[in-house]
């Protein structure tokens, strides 16, 4: 990630939803806070991308990165997906956290405590070349944080390979849910059925070595750190 991505939480304007990122079902759980919409951005790391192919929609899980209020996309010049997006048309991203399994008392007011955010958009492909290197290294730094200066860069030809594309995070849906199952009373009082919150974290692995090198230190930091 660029030291961009950072915002004191003081200086960021709410989101200003839209007809289409207006959150309908469920609306006491949907937040304007653009905050928590970069925290659930930054947290993640596949969004699933949808477009429509051949008059038909197609749903695509793609690397990204956030850099400010710029989300960068990428993939292969050759996807099918990734060369509609870049026609103009709308899109739609999804980025999903669950945090947890929701058991209440009754089948009916089972759950899920999660994190989520719907971008709406038209997405650009960058042609740039400087642009081009900058939204890569955002997507890299997002993924695998301290590669870019680590790996060896991208060629001409590996860059010609690849299609980076930007949304931009003006119109966006964010919903989050937390917290214990809202059974009903009835059920509370008869108390037939065990219920609560079986919470899910992600945790890294011990690193798979495929070199004969030392492990980087930004690695071994990574694997030591807590998932958000």
């Amino acid at each position: 990630m660029t030291e961009n991505n950072r915002h004191p939480a003081a200086d960021l304007p709410p989101l200003s939803p839209t007809p289409r990122s207006t959150v309908k079902r469920g609306a006491h759980r949907s937040t304007a806070d653009r905050a928590t919409l970069y925290a659930v951005l930054d947290a993640g790391l596949i969004c699933h991308l949808s477009t429509v192919v051949d008059g038909s929609p197609v749903v695509l899980p793609t690397g990204y990165g956030r850099d400010g209020d710029t989300l960068y996309l990428h993939g292969s010049t050759g996807a099918r997906s990734l060369r509609a997006a870049m026609t103009g048309m709308e899109v739609c991203v999804a980025v999903t956290l669950v945090d947890g399994v929701v058991y209440a008392r009754s089948v009916f007011h089972h759950s899920m405590n999660y994190r989520s955010a719907v971008i709406h958009g038209t997405a650009t492909q960058i042609t740039d070349p400087d642009a081009k290197l900058h939204g890569l290294r955002v997507l890299t730094e997002h993924m695998a944080p301290g590669s870019w200066d680590h790996a060896r860069l991208p060629t001409t030809k590996e860059l010609a390979a690849t299609a980076v594309l930007t949304l931009d995070l003006a119109e966006a849906a964010v919903k989050t849910r937390a917290g214990g199952p809202g059974d009903d009373e009835e059920d509370i009082v008869a108390n037939v059925a065990w219920a609560g919150v079986l919470p899910l974290r992600r945790v890294w692995g011990e690193p798979e070595s495929d070199s004969d090198l030392d492990q980087p230190a930004h690695i071994t930091a990574r694997a030591t750190a807590a998932v958000r």
